[in-house]
């Protein structure tokens, strides 16, 4: 035994053994236990270290022998804290940069909580490589912002359920995304988003349930078990570097949702696994008595503004970017860790800045949700120049236009123009700004068009939980339909919300299946759901066929004309006054009547046109939102309209792969329906 050293962080081989390295300001003593297996109830050794093992805040020691595979954990000792916080040894603590875990069968949580010894049922940190990712043979895709198209999903949920393309031993595991490649690749996919694939704790969920969707973090290193092929812990890693290498080699971008704000311990009442167990005063913020303060909604908040927590932060990035190959993360609740002491928002949060200055991490995709569950919102002026954030307002605004609401129409009108009200009326750049419809937390898209309310009972709360606000409409019905009436109806609007979302600026999210209309039965909240609630659809039928082939053919539309839809720089509102200024695009609102738009309260049309200031009109939309058909002014077209979409054609015609010549000097639209022209020019010899 040796005395080691404090870096790297966590377990890491030498020439002799292991390096072991952990953060615990204010501990005593502490021991490293060493385990024969995962499973192993007892340590087979103990080694302790004292004063002589320690630099600064850093607890180390190098153990001759050992090597891949070997499992261990710690027991911390030092004081009570103010509050009765503080160390409780009788704990087996996991390594919170431990890269694999041990010991999930014989694992219980509740033996986490409370002064009896866990020992036999704790979780173990086992001692893997950190190999750098093999970029060369597998490069980032590096997908521009302007050309990127999100696709939010669950990896269990995505590789299971009747009629799913994955091979039985393969399903509900990252491994299983494989083969749905393709899928995702004709689709129009350029970037998948995973929901959390960090270790999580199933358990941390009221009695009879279990968590499914993984917000509830046991570790920022370590993948998730379940989401592995086999027992084998060293195989996590590298099953990953499998699933980035696959999808690198499909063009297709990798992002991780992760959980930086809280995890899984809870409040004061909840287990001592791991972060709590080296330092709780340290990890999560506290008020000067020792009282939990959460913005989290989930019984802690961590405090990401203190040096040694975003040290362990940015080793998690690190590890996960550089050591496993994935292209960019989403951070949940990503606005809380612009938190400082006492929870006060700071201007220039050091987690943030160190992440922009880290070179490792300079060519990664950064979103955020720019709100926490402490009323903290910010969209446009977000504390981080490289992180995009989600337009919760744009969801919200969409959603209320073709759902009828009055006061919706200048709304709708700013949400296409790419939300300047919500910038402070600057130019924003295609990686701001997410535009979404829908995602995990919610309805899908078909629930969205079918339900007035929620319908979360499965979850065995009452229905107390998930969100009552959804601008949601069932047009008539509350649930499935046979009236022919409503059901084409639905099949309007799901085209209408995916047209309007796709060709506005931003950088669009498409939450898993809502291409094949996935039904959740109405549940908003299906976060304790792993069965058909929370899987993907793979048996479509004729109906969902069509829906795909539309959203489909739309990505093309919006790729071929990426310079018009999602412009790298924004359109101007009004031509330029010099007839020689070549090439320059503005755009225009009009309403029934050429440039007259209506933003009247009462108002449910809207119309717009993108124009070039020598060839005239090159794009022109309509949008009926009303009860009843309408018929709109066209401006002219010196080459002449092509119709690419008319929601209120079958499906089929409502985008052709080809489209049709339109002769008419106006647009008549039915009730609740979108068409869009295009001036032939752009789609000459085009495909969709």
């Amino acid at each position: 035994m040796h005395i080691g050293h404090p870096w790297p962080l966590g377990a890491s081989l030498t020439a002799r053994g292991v390096n072991f390295s952990v953060v615990a300001p204010l501990a005593t003593r502490i021991e490293l236990l060493l385990f024969a297996s995962g499973e192993a109830s007892e340590p087979h050794r103990a080694v302790e270290l004292d004063q002589r093992h320690r630099s600064a805040d850093h607890w180390h020691v190098e153990v001759e022998g050992l090597g891949l595979g070997c499992c261990y954990g710690y027991r911390v000792f030092g004081p009570l804290q103010p509050g009765g916080h503080g160390f409780n040894p009788s704990k087996v603590l996991l390594d919170p940069c431990a890269r694999a875990i041990a010991g999930w069968t014989t694992y219980q949580r509740g033996s986490a909580v409370g002064a009896a010894p866990n020992t036999g049922h704790c979780l173990k940190g086992v001692v893997t490589e950190r190999d750098r990712f093999d970029f060369h043979h597998a490069p980032r895709p590096r997908h521009s912002w302007q050309k990127s198209v999100i696709y939010e999903l669950h990896v269990g949920g995505f590789t299971q359920g009747p009629g799913c393309p994955v091979p039985a031993e393969q399903q509900g595991s990252l491994l299983g995304l494989i083969p749905t490649l393709p899928y995702l690749r004709e689709l129009g996919i350029t970037t998948i988003e995973l929901l959390p694939v960090m270790a999580f704790d199933p358990h941390d969920a009221p009695a009879g349930r279990n968590n499914y969707w993984g917000y509830s973090p046991l570790s920022w290193m370590a993948p998730h078990p379940d989401y592995l092929v086999g027992n084998d812990p060293l195989a996590g890693r590298d099953q990953v570097r499998q699933l980035v290498t696959a999808c690198h080699r499909a063009g297709i971008e990798v992002l991780l949702d992760v959980v930086y704000n809280h995890t899984t311990e809870g409040n004061q009442d909840g287990p001592t696994l791991s972060w709590r167990g080296f330092c709780d005063r340290l990890y999560y913020q506290q008020s000067a008595k020792g009282d939990y303060q959460d913005v989290s909604g989930c019984g802690n908040t961590i405090a990401a503004n203190r040096p040694l927590v975003r040290r362990l932060i940015l080793e998690s990035l690190r590890c996960w970017a550089t050591e496993l190959g994935v292209d960019g993360f989403r951070f949940d609740l990503g606005i809380a860790l612009s938190r400082g002491d006492n929870l006060a928002p700071l201007e220039s949060p050091p987690l943030f800045e160190d992440m922009e200055a880290d070179p490792d991490l300079s060519d990664l995709k950064l979103i955020s949700e720019p709100w926490d569950c402490g009323g903290l919102y910010r969209l446009a002026d977000f504390p981080a120049r490289r992180v995009a954030t989600w337009n919760g307002r744009f969801r919200d605004d969409l959603r209320r236009f073709w759902k009828g609401d009055e006061k919706t129409c200048w709304t709708m009108a700013q949400r296409l123009s790419g939300s300047p009200d919500l910038f402070n009326l600057t130019p924003v750049h295609p990686g701001q700004c997410i535009t979404f419809l829908t995602a995990h937390d919610g309805f899908t898209l078909a629930d969205l068009v079918s339900f007035n309310g929620k319908h979360n009972l499965a979850n065995g709360e009452d229905n107390r939980d998930g969100d009552n606000h959804n601008n949601s409409w069932n047009h008539g019905v509350e649930g499935p339909s046979s009236d022919h009436a409503i059901t084409a109806l639905r099949e309007r609007q799901l085209r209408n919300l995916l047209t309007s979302m796709l060709l506005a600026p931003g950088v669009p999210m498409l939450l898993m299946g809502d291409e094949v209309r996935r039904s959740q039965g109405g549940n908003n909240n299906t976060w304790c759901q792993n069965n058909p609630l929370g899987w993907m659809h793979w048996q479509p039928d004729d109906g969902d066929q069509a829906l795909r082939v539309f959203l489909q053919r739309l990505l093309r539309l919006r790729a071929h004309l990426a310079g018009l839809f999602n412009p790298e720089i924004p359109l101007d509102d009004k031509p330029q006054r010099r007839s020689s200024d070549r090439g320059h695009l503005w755009s225009q609102w009009h309403g029934i009547e050429r440039d007259k738009p209506d933003w009247a309260s009462w108002s449910h049309t809207l119309a717009w046109s993108l124009n070039d200031s020598q060839q005239g009109p090159l794009v022109w939309c309509g949008m009926n939102a009303y009860s009843k058909a309408m018929h709109f002014e066209l401006p002219s077209c010196r080459e002449g309209w092509l119709r690419v979409i008319d929601t209120a054609l079958p499906p089929g015609d409502d985008l052709p792969a080809i489209a049709e010549p339109w002769q008419p000097s106006g647009a008549p639209l039915q009730s609740r329906s979108l068409v869009v022209l295009v001036a032939a020019p752009l789609l000459h010899g085009t495909t969709l």
